[in-house]
């Protein structure tokens, strides 16, 4: 009896040294992900297009049978590259615009403050210059143009590690098997980049399905009001609707507030709100979950926690791939018996391979 206690002992003494390290390992992870941000954001954001890309040209090949195969390849880099160049050069020139037009919408705002003021009770309401009088006209520009200069640098890594991973992608399949020296594994592995291919690529064309869905039943109503600038009002719904949790419901936040600054009246920028809000949450409870379905396999704490980490380690660029990085995550987890639990509470049935028996 005695020794049976000491061998439990044992057993979970020797458990929790392992947890312990696992926790400071992934404390660890961590660290070298966040002070590494500078080269391992473009990197991933790289990553990203390239499996894309690959996807991109996979269904090119498969039900474009005008094209040759040897194009697929080619034309899925033009049409991800342009879309993405597109997406920087709409950003770009929408900026430049709205500080053309900062003069009128600082009056605009003057006008809405003085309002809410006067219904508030205030005898003498501050001016948006009382407001901002420590943030100089020099200062916001400067964050505005540094904002700008950091998102050139990350777009311009981010485009040359791109080529450098398409010129070594067809290296990858003789590097992976290179790593293993028995067939069984070799095979193990192939399963392991297959898993991960068609989870993250299942996620992107869904979730792009959903938010083009948005972005143009978002447009429909925004035109119907009157806003301006609705194309770029629409994509950048789009691109919100990237961020799990909040993303979307940010997104179709901002063009009423704009719509605040446009319109004469407060009537149609709450209209606009109320419209935008209720699409939104009528696509997200009822077409995404049939389009995800059980694709993704993970439990919904764990999307929030893992917006969280992601978007506190990378900002933004966080926030955009904290679902396939932890989609990537579990699968790489559920292949090894160590480590498999931590995937079984990533998943949300508590089996994210039920196949998986190492």
């Amino acid at each position: 009896m005695t020794e049976q206690k000491s061998d439990q002992k044992l057993y979970l003494g020797g458990a929790s040294v392992r947890v312990g390290i696992m926790v400071l390992a992934a404390i660890a992870t961590g660290f070298a992900f966040w002070a590494l941000r500078s080269i391992l954001t473009p990197l991933a954001l790289a990553l990203f297009l390239l499996l894309m890309i690959d996807g991109l040209a996979r269904a090119l090949a498969l039900r474009a049978s005008w094209l040759p195969n040897w194009a697929a390849l080619p034309v899925a880099i033009v049409i991800i590259v342009a879309l993405f160049a597109g997406a920087i050069w709409a950003v770009a020139d929408n900026a430049a615009h709205f500080a053309r037009q900062a003069g009128s919408y600082s009056a605009r705002l003057n006008a809405l403050i003085s309002d809410l003021g006067a219904r508030v009770g205030f005898q003498a309401p501050p001016t948006l210059d009382d407001l901002l009088a420590d943030a100089s006209p020099a200062k916001v520009v400067g964050v505005i143009a540094g904002g700008l200069r950091r998102g050139g640098e990350v777009a311009v890594f981010v485009l040359i590690y791109l080529g450098f991973l398409i010129a070594a992608r067809r290296g990858f399949p003789t590097k992976l098997h290179s790593l293993f020296s028995g067939a069984a594994e070799g095979v193990e592995a192939d399963r392991l980049f297959e898993r991960i291919r068609a989870g993250v690529e299942s996620y992107v064309w869904g979730q792009s399905i959903i938010a083009g869905i948005i972005a143009l039943a978002s447009a429909a109503i925004m035109a119907a009001l009157g806003l301006q600038h609705v194309a770029f009002w629409a994509f950048l719904i789009f691109l919100a609707s990237f961020i799990p949790v909040i993303g979307g419901a940010v997104g179709v936040l901002i063009p009423p507030l704009f719509g605040l600054l446009q319109f004469s009246d407060i009537a149609r920028p709450i209209v606009m709100l109320v419209g935008l809000e209720l699409l939104h949450i009528a696509v997200g409870q009822v077409l995404q979950p049939r389009l995800h379905g059980k694709n993704l396999n993970l439990d919904p704490v764990v999307v929030v926690l893992a917006l969280a980490f992601w978007s506190l380690i990378w900002g933004v660029a966080g926030a955009f791939l904290s679902i396939p990085l932890t989609v990537i995550a579990m699968a790489v987890l559920a292949e090894f018996q160590s480590t498999r639990w931590i995937a079984v509470l990533l998943s949300s049935d508590g089996r994210p391979y039920a196949e998986t028996s190492r």
